[in-house]
């Protein structure tokens, strides 16, 4: 992908495929983002899942804290030095990198590390603003990157955050321990829920599920009209989670249904993938 050496490109290829282990639909799209030609494309989705990994993923938050605190320093030193980390070199030697202002690409691991003490936002409407520094952030850079520091990153900063606001949802049952829940507090409160029913199935909690992604299909279909581009990637991870969101809300086990997930190929998912890749073209001559 590369030129780093053997040992980079290995180690490298690691941190690609636990990007695709966790959206599986991306491998189609590697298909019109060619890693031999866009190493730098594929390298920065892959910093974005560490970064995402790093801030959802760890339970511990002095353990997520010092993670984060690393890929901040990493990445205020990268422009310098070309980075340590596999993924920073290989994003640090394309020169768009260095057209992109150092503090966007600091902004990602700042936010992420802010957020970490959150709990469960009051409604919906505050889900998404707790959500918007991270991923507004995350879509800043890639849109820098795909597009030029001038591109607005609005749509793709919206459409960021619904696709995190679901995948939340998704692991609820596993997550009702938590300190921030996939629901907000409003919607436990109408539904009647505690913790402990979020962690089975109930009739209450179904509804509450579905109001959930009736919220998140209307903000989507608004999110849709705000200006900017999408990369490849956010394109078809948008397109993906709106589809899923709204089968999930019409099944009679919306959570299951969400669980189960969308196929990882397909005639859909590659008609979907060239699409967005046409866009990009396009917008990219």
């Amino acid at each position: 992908m590369n030129a780093t050496g053997p040992v980079t490109q290995g180690a490298l290829q690691s941190y690609v495929e636990k990007w695709l282990a966790v959206q599986p639909p991306q491998r189609i799209a590697l298909a019109f983002v060619d890693p031999a030609k866009h190493a730098g494309h594929v390298a920065l989705a892959a910093l974005e899942q560490e970064l995402l990994s790093a801030a959802y993923g760890i339970r511990e938050p002095q353990v997520a804290m010092g993670k984060l605190n690393w890929w901040a320093e990493e990445l205020s030193g990268a422009a310098a030095g070309g980075g340590r980390h596999p993924l920073t070199q290989a994003l640090f030697a394309d020169a768009r990198a260095r057209a992109i202002p150092a503090e966007r690409w600091l902004a990602p691991p700042l936010a992420a590390m802010a957020q970490l003490e959150q709990g469960t936002a009051a409604d919906f409407p505050a889900q998404l603003a707790a959500a918007a520094p991270l991923h507004g952030a995350l879509a800043a850079l890639e849109t820098a990157w795909w597009y030029g520091p001038q591109a607005s990153s609005a749509r793709a900063a919206r459409l960021a955050a619904l696709v995190h606001l679901l995948h939340a949802l998704r692991r609820l049952q596993d997550d009702a321990g938590r300190d921030r829940l996939p629901l907000p507090m409003a919607r436990l409160a109408r539904f009647e829920l505690d913790r402990t029913q979020l962690g089975r199935p109930g009739a209450a909690r179904d509804r509450a599920v579905r109001a959930q992604l009736d919220d998140l299909t209307a903000a989507w279909r608004e999110a849709m009209r705000l200006p900017g581009p999408l990369s490849v990637f956010r394109g078809l991870e948008s397109a993906t989670g709106e589809k899923l969101a709204r089968r999930a809300a019409r099944a009679g086990d919306p959570l299951g249904t969400l669980q189960r997930g969308v196929s990882a190929g397909g005639f859909g998912v590659a008609w979907s993938a060239w699409r967005q890749a046409r866009q990009w073209q396009r917008a990219a001559r």
